[in-house]
């Protein structure tokens, strides 16, 4: 595994610029963090919101906490990254927001910007959003949260977006009984607050997509978004309006988070098709919210 993963790691203009989107969001996120949530005792979801609770309790460095969590995460996660090629992107985005975080102790110490809990979690919350979403351009993952959804969504069913719903209430639920249910509620609308950021930070409002490919290598195509992305697709036939010539249109449903590493795939195996890229209101069904829940 470990040898697929050196070999797969990319070094062109594009993952360049991708890495540097991906030290960016994590810098900002980890900016929100030290100027809004520590110091504010606000918990974000996921490994982070744990490092911040045991932060609180134990005095132990959040970053390094951060970074410990999501390594066996990481290792059992390891195919629903999207393989080897993604996944550096996520290693690279645990490891920056990880060290920026505890690095950046050093420059902002713990002294708030303002002792106002809404301007605390307004702020803190668009922030850390526009962090994620940064991230999701860069073609890269937050780890933790995004691991344990897929993981819970393959296992369980649940949807994705439960999933993260569930992990992220865990946390804060917890810092409820530490800091008091004030400081829960505010963290409930910081969370709130900071997936909408991302939505809108990355690819707009929806958080569901989808993607119509006409191509001449719908095999390809196909096999590369059930491996990398381990998302269903369907085949259509379709004659071209102007040639008439028959063509294969390939039809996949993906989340906002998977559309750039998407259109990356589909251009890597044939560039010359041609993609839509739609807004969907809602999914239902494998991988999205169950039918029944409708």
């Amino acid at each position: 595994m470990i040898r697929q993963f050196i070999s797969k790691i990319e070094f062109t203009p594009r993952a360049l610029r991708d890495y540097l989107l991906i030290l960016l969001g994590s810098l900002v996120q980890a900016l929100s963090l030290r100027l809004f949530l520590v110091p504010a005792s606000l918990v974000s979801g996921g490994i982070s919101g744990a490092a911040q609770l045991l932060h609180y309790a134990l005095g132990w460095p959040i970053g390094l906490v951060v970074l410990a969590g999501n390594l066996p995460l990481f290792v059992i996660g390891w195919r629903y990254l999207g393989g080897p090629r993604f996944a550096s992107r996520t290693i690279l985005a645990i490891l920056s927001f990880s060290i920026f975080t505890d690095l950046l102790i050093y420059l902002t110490g713990n002294s708030a910007l303002t002792e106002d809990p809404v301007l605390n979690t307004v702020f803190g919350g668009l922030l850390l959003g526009i962090g994620l979403g940064i991230v999701y351009l860069g073609r890269g993952t937050s780890g933790g949260t995004d691991i344990l959804g897929r993981i819970l969504n393959r296992k369980l069913g649940i949807s994705i977006s439960m999933a993260y719903m569930i992990t992220d209430s865990l946390v804060v639920l917890m810092a409820g009984f530490v800091f008091g249910w004030e400081k829960a509620l505010y963290g409930l609308l910081m969370i709130y607050l900071s997936g909408v950021a991302a939505d809108l930070a990355s690819e707009g409002a929806n958080i569901t997509k989808a993607g119509f490919i006409i191509t001449l290598k719908p095999d390809a195509v196909i096999n590369a978004i059930q491996d990398e992305l381990d998302r269903g697709v369907t085949l259509i036939p379709v004659v071209g309006g102007y040639t008439r010539q028959e063509r294969a249109m390939v039809y996949c449903v993906v989340t906002a988070s998977e559309v750039m590493r998407l259109k990356t795939i589909v251009h890597e195996v044939d560039k010359n098709a041609f993609m839509v890229i739609g807004q969907v209101s809602e999914a239902l069904g494998e991988g999205f919210k169950p039918l029944q829940e409708s």
